[in-house]
């Protein structure tokens, strides 16, 4: 039986779950890695990782009966999490290989980096900045590196719904909120302290 306190990861068929299910153990979490549509309604918080392309991404979730799921919980005051391409999946649409639609919790879109001579993907640890207050990010100082692996960026229609930016040959949204929401362009799991810090305020979150 699944009780409500647990956090759920969700299983579409694409991300690193087992990384993500590892950290927040090791932060003091009870996670459950579930793409069961009724343990999704039930969770008392849910984290959707992702690694891959966004239309496939958006197609699991669909054919998986996940989507309609994680609208109910979110819906209800659920927090969701989003990582990396999950944040991406939180947005209004994506130009990834075509035009797609994303799950449209946050209004905007997913784009490429496109420019000149910038080395893409980006990989590897940067920074972020011009943190608002939040309790995602709660004892998260100015500056702070996380590990970032990702071609495409979040472009959010209202800028009140960045709360981090990054640098990497433009200054782009990293760090996103709206309502319940969150969601993160990096990698939280790989990202040694600062990520252990942000995980675990997740988990406070209720």
């Amino acid at each position: 039986m699944l009780e409500v306190a647990t956090t759920v990861i969700i299983d579409y068929g694409m991300g690193n779950l087992r990384s993500v299910e590892k950290a927040l153990a090791a932060v003091g979490g009870a996670p459950l890695v579930s793409g069961d549509p009724e343990v999704i309604r039930k969770s008392r918080n849910l984290i959707l990782p992702g690694v891959g392309a966004f239309g496939d991404a958006t197609e699991n979730l669909r054919r998986s009966s996940a989507e309609g799921a994680i609208r109910e919980a979110v819906n209800r005051g659920t927090p969701l999490l989003g990582l990396c391409l999950g944040l991406q999946l939180l947005f209004s649409e994506s130009e990834e290989f075509g035009a797609h639609r994303g799950l449209d919790f946050i209004p905007g879109k997913v784009r490429r980096f496109y420019e000149p001579g910038l080395r893409v993907p980006h990989v590897g640890w940067n920074q972020i900045e011009s943190l608002q207050a939040d309790p995602l990010l709660k004892d998260i100082p100015e500056g702070s590196y996380f590990y970032f692996v990702h071609s495409y960026f979040v472009e959010p229609d209202n800028l009140r719904d960045a709360i981090g930016w990054t640098q990497y040959g433009r200054r782009f949204c990293s760090i996103a909120r709206r309502g319940n929401v969150w969601g993160a362009q990096f990698h939280p799991e790989k990202s040694q302290d600062s990520g252990k810090q942000l995980l675990r305020n997740f988990l406070g979150i209720s």
